[in-house]
């Protein structure tokens, strides 16, 4: 007999709720609230106090019911938080737009899609996501990018190496801006205050000749912005792909 905590067992709870499949108990009187709700809550409480607040009790107290009513749909956090990842995993209206678009549209779709997804839920970041509970917006998700690269002249094997590169990017990229604005209030250090301390020792070592090739770049050399800064790469990224597609004889 399987344990109500058998890592087995709650694979397939989360599989058959990521699919509709998942029974409620029959008894009890009918409840009152609905997965989507119940998802929704969880995914607003992540945005706006980070995974570490997720807990069924707070989702409970989001929704004003009790806890237990939310088992009534959902066995538990574990579940609930494959339920979250798969829902912001939708690629939207704006992907089905995309049928019949070349290959560099569909990758700029994506990437851009998935940029703002993380700049919208800063939680993702935190989350183990590179073995997830395959939902149907999740598969969706990589059926955009893989139909996106059909007809090129690559293999299988170089369509997903080429979609975790992309993600690779996305992710790196998201990640260093969420941490970074983080920073003041986790340090109680701001922007200014920082680099305002740093400043007698970075004169004194730029002027020092240790570092010439730092001490000839211009002022404006790290004024970037973060948007700019995520396009320039997105571009060289995408002419890299285009330079290996073109080195290949068409299919």
């Amino acid at each position: 007999m399987t344990s109500q905590h058998d890592p087995t067992e709650q694979l397939r709870r989360t599989i058959d709720l990521l699919w509709g499949e998942w029974a409620r108990p029959a008894r009890g009187p009918k409840p009152s609230l609905t997965l989507d709700r119940i998802v929704d809550a969880a995914i607003a409480l992540a945005d706006r106090e980070g995974i570490d607040a997720l807990s069924m009790r707070r989702v409970a107290a989001e929704l004003g019911a009790g806890t237990m009513s939310l088992y009534r749909h959902v066995p538990g956090k574990a579940e609930l938080l494959a339920l979250m990842l798969d829902k912001v995993s939708d690629p939207g209206e704006e992907a089905a737009g995309l049928a019949g678009a070349g290959w560099r549209a569909v990758v700029e779709m994506v990437a851009r899609g998935s940029y703002q997804m993380y700049l919208r839920h800063p939680w993702l970041l935190q989350i183990n996501w590179t073995r997830p509970v395959m939902g149907p917006n999740t598969l969706a998700s990589v059926e955009v990018f893989v139909r996106g690269l059909a007809g090129l002249p690559v293999t299988d094997q170089e369509k997903i190496s080429i979609m975790i590169m992309v993600d690779g990017f996305v992710t790196g990229l998201a990640r260093q801006r969420v941490q970074q604005a983080a920073l003041p209030d986790e340090t109680g250090v701001t922007d200014d205050e920082f680099w305002r301390n740093h400043i007698p020792v970075l004169s004194k070592a730029m002027t020092s000749g240790s570092y010439p090739a730092m001490a000839a770049l211009s002022e404006d050399a790290f004024s970037l912005g973060w948007d700019e800064t995520f396009e320039f790469g997105l571009q060289r990224l995408l002419d890299g792909i285009a330079s290996l597609l073109s080195s290949r004889p068409a299919l």
